[in-house]
């Protein structure tokens, strides 16, 4: 397919993590709706929200987690395609390292999804995408290495 700038959709996810009690990180994965494939919470720009707001926003919504964004700048991005409204489209993930602080008994999204958290090589082999597999794998230790 070829692609043009106008048919690329731009989105903002969260990457959501907490370090465990052996000071390992873990990386916090949802269901698509209906349950077939991993992914991150992610969603369409909100109004007057910077794209980082937008990204926490959809991790409470899909995945019921609060905490804080890390960093000014996304840690990356990646594409994705997908059916809608019987074309394919192209959708751009621009990607928020989120700290989780706790995760609620009930969130707007709960029964469309899973949540399970997983280790970063671990969660990197459950999504389709390379470049969220990468984007996984590599936040974490980037983030270490600045911590």
């Amino acid at each position: 397919m070829t692609t043009t700038a106008r048919s690329i959709m731009l989105q903002c996810g969260a990457l959501p993590f907490s370090i465990d009690v052996n000071g390992m990180p873990r990386i916090l994965l949802i269901t698509t709706r209906g349950g077939r494939r991993w992914t991150i919470p992610k969603g369409w720009p909100i109004p007057n929200l910077t794209g980082a707001a937008t990204a926490a926003h959809e991790a409470y919504e899909e995945a019921g987690v609060i905490g804080t964004i890390v960093g000014e700048h996304p840690v990356g991005s990646y594409r994705y395609e997908k059916r809608r409204n019987t074309r394919d489209a192209i959708f751009e993930v621009s990607v928020f390292l989120f700290a989780v602080e706790r995760q609620l008994r009930k969130w707007p999204e709960k029964a469309e999804r899973v949540t399970r958290w997983f280790a970063p090589v671990e969660a990197s082999k459950m999504v389709e995408s390379d470049e969220l597999a990468d984007i996984l794998t590599t936040a974490m230790s980037e983030f270490f290495q600045r911590n």
